[in-house]
């Protein structure tokens, strides 16, 4: 599903966030990417988005190169992601109800869908009684279960979660692994970094292991290493 070919990336002449980076992961897989600030994990999840180019190298999202894609393929590429972040990224002005109806909206659902698929969702991550709450009014992992929500209302078929319980308590960071287990045995691929040993060891999927923008450590059934 996704293949990193040989993918280097240098800032600023001498930098290297990335040294000759080759990776697949498989359509349905559940692959945790672990490392040190700055191993090279956030930059490796810009280069699947296009949101920064290799220095060398490319990336296939199946068979599309995506730094090849025009402006509109690529806004239809990023439309089969789901992106989950640490810091939530909410519309604060918004209930939950409404940041998950907007980014329905963003891709042109129907008002009949959005009400139906709504709900469902916010009963997925369990905050269906959280529906008109605003960011505010909901704790850090009630947010966090409301920023997956909003990641999987338009059924990506990859799920990107960037340091996803980085804010977050022990308890509320179990919580996240589930859902985003569930999400995975329904048939999405996830895909997360974390440098959490407790987060590795409740997965217990496959870990690739980043050190100075090389992976270092490949295991089908890996644990936290570093």
């Amino acid at each position: 599903m996704i293949y990193f070919n040989n993918v280097s990336k240098v800032y600023n002449g001498n930098s290297v966030a990335l040294d000759d980076v080759t990776l697949t992961v498989t359509k349905g897989e559940f692959v945790s990417i672990v490392g040190h600030s700055g191993a090279g994990k956030t930059t490796l999840i810009k280069m699947i988005l296009a949101d920064d180019m290799p220095s060398d190298g490319t990336v296939f999202f199946e068979s599309i190169n995506v730094f090849k894609l025009k402006d509109g393929d690529l806004t239809k590429l990023r439309r089969r992601i789901g992106v989950v972040f640490q810091d939530f990224k909410l519309l604060p002005n918004k209930t939950a109800y409404e940041n998950i109806a907007f980014a329905m909206e963003a891709v042109g659902k129907t008002n009949e869908e959005i009400e139906s698929d709504v709900p469902h969702v916010l009963e997925l991550v369990d905050l269906k009684d959280k529906m008109s709450n605003f960011p505010n009014q909901m704790s850090g992992g009630e947010q966090q279960r409301l920023a997956i929500a909003r990641a999987i209302i338009n059924q990506p078929e990859l799920i990107i979660a960037d340091e996803p319980t980085g804010n977050l308590d022990a308890i509320n960071t179990y919580e996240i692994i589930q859902i985003l287990k569930k999400i995975n045995d329904l048939g999405t691929t996830v895909i997360l970094t974390t440098h959490n040993k407790g987060v590795i060891d409740s997965v217990g999927g496959r870990v690739v292991t980043m050190e100075k923008g090389k992976v270092v450590r490949d295991d089908k059934h890996g644990k936290y290493v570093i």
